[in-house]
């Protein structure tokens, strides 16, 4: 137990001093491992080995389908066009130009999957005309910054899919099962739009009314969004596709909408798109791979038996225990990314709440499903929270002249929101598991 705090220490140390988290978890892993078992050469193939492992789980393959998919969305500039239908119908309130954000958010995150990719896609869009109606930096960047976190809510969700590779739960029904709890987390960061600016007017005036046939003209430009959307998730949803299948439903669909707005049809835009998923790919595979590592790290220095006995000693039920383990990786959110927490908190754990399931009244088949969905919306938490809030970084990276003070006090309004949405799934578990347990596939 020792061995794997300081293990821990040493991690965030890594990662305070700019040691990507992958090499550090990687490092950590591994000369832990040769320290707990005493053999070097046995570290190096059981290294190998989990990487190996990892990379070809066929489960994995749907991830770089959903990152293609919302890279040819991007490159169609099909979030200028959310944005402009954002704005046209809630553009003329105080706030609105915010509305609009989020809303615009929201509908890039139903094809993309990905926090990072919609906050910088959609800074680059939002933040000018934002600017342009003098809204504070405050709310206009911390809006940007939170919005960016339905990306891995609203499916199709690439935290998701690990998740539900980790605990062998069905991807289907997590992608399902964060409809309801993405619409929640929309309508409140709308909330928390609208009680900013209700608080302190200057922070959002209201921007110019638009007509109506200019707000329908806009509404029908983004029809091919809400077609992907009905397409892989009610694919998924009446049985006609798997996840993996869907993705590569979503990818022909993304290209031929594309290709529709005069995009795709060189090599060289062809071979940019396929450069971008198979970065981002690359890295979520690495991050994969070492966080691996260092669980069976863990796993050989007996953190998984003292964490089981430590819940059971505590008599932690269905519902303590998940809020346990929100704490801590809120604490850790602070400091790694979405994937790299899933990674090393939710197999840690994964007994413990396997054997308070039972007692949980939940149906054995959705526990985990709805804990999935609660520790989604913490991971969310922690990348719009200091100090290493990635989200927040992101959206400084791409607009470099906000104070990244003002973008952390811009999102508060927005983790109370987050806190609100996550009580909620607390108390209402149906919340989160009434889709996935009406499926007709599942049933």
């Amino acid at each position: 137990m020792a061995v794997s705090l300081f293990a821990f220490a040493v991690l965030l140390g890594l990662s305070f001093v700019g040691i990507p988290l992958a090499y550090a978890t990687l490092a950590v892993g591994f000369f832990g491992f040769w320290y707990v078992r005493g053999d070097f050469f046995g570290a190096v193939i059981l290294s190998g080995q989990e990487i190996f492992d990892f990379s070809t789980l066929f489960g994995l393959s749907v991830v770089p389908l959903f990152i293609m998919m919302g890279t040819l969305i991007q490159r169609a500039n099909i979030s200028d066009e959310l944005f402009e239908a954002g704005y046209a119908w809630v553009g003329k309130y105080k706030g609105g130009l915010a509305m609009a954000t989020v809303l615009s958010c929201a509908g890039f995150s139903a094809v993309s999957g990905s926090s990072l990719a919609t906050a910088a896609t959609m800074a680059r869009v939002a933040m000018p005309p934002m600017r342009k109606y003098k809204y504070k930096d405050s709310l206009a960047s911390g809006t940007l910054a939170a919005g960016g976190t339905l990306g891995i809510m609203i499916p199709p969700s690439v935290p998701m899919i690990i998740y539900g590779i980790v605990t062998e739960t069905n991807i289907g029904l997590m992608f399902i099962a964060g409809v309801i709890p993405g619409i929640l987390l929309t309508l409140s960061y709308l909330g928390a739009v609208y009680g900013s600016v209700l608080v302190k007017p200057e922070l959002g005036p209201p921007g110019d009314p638009v007509g109506w046939a200019e707000r329908r003209r806009t509404l029908y430009k983004t029809w091919p969004i809400f077609v992907l959307f009905l397409l892989v998730l009610g694919g998924i949803y009446i049985g006609v596709f798997t996840p993996t299948e869907a993705g590569a439903v979503g990818c022909v669909g993304a290209f031929m909408f594309a290709l529709s707005r005069g995009r795709m049809r060189t090599i060289r835009e062809i071979i940019d798109v396929a450069a971008d998923a198979t970065i981002v790919t690359a890295r979520i595979f690495i991050i994969g791979g070492a966080a691996l590592i260092f669980g069976q790290f863990l796993n050989f220095a007996g953190l998984s038996g003292a964490l089981v006995e430590f819940t059971d000693a505590l008599n932690l039920g269905p519902f303590t225990l998940p809020l346990m383990i929100c704490v801590i990786c809120i604490i850790m959110g602070m400091i790694f990314e979405s994937i790299g927490i899933l990674l090393l908190i939710v197999p840690v754990f994964l007994p413990s709440l396997e054997a308070v399931a039972g007692a949980s009244g939940i149906p054995p088949d959705f526990y985990l499903v709805w804990f999935g969905i609660i520790v989604i919306i913490v991971v969310e938490l922690g990348l719009i929270t200091p100090p290493i809030g990635i989200n927040v970084f992101t959206v400084k990276s791409v607009i470099p002249d906000v104070d990244l003070t003002k973008i952390f006090v811009g999102v508060v309004p927005f983790v109370i929101a987050d806190l609100v949405v996550l009580a909620l799934i607390f108390v209402l578990p149906g919340l989160a598991i009434f889709l996935p347990s009406v499926m007709p596939t599942f049933n």
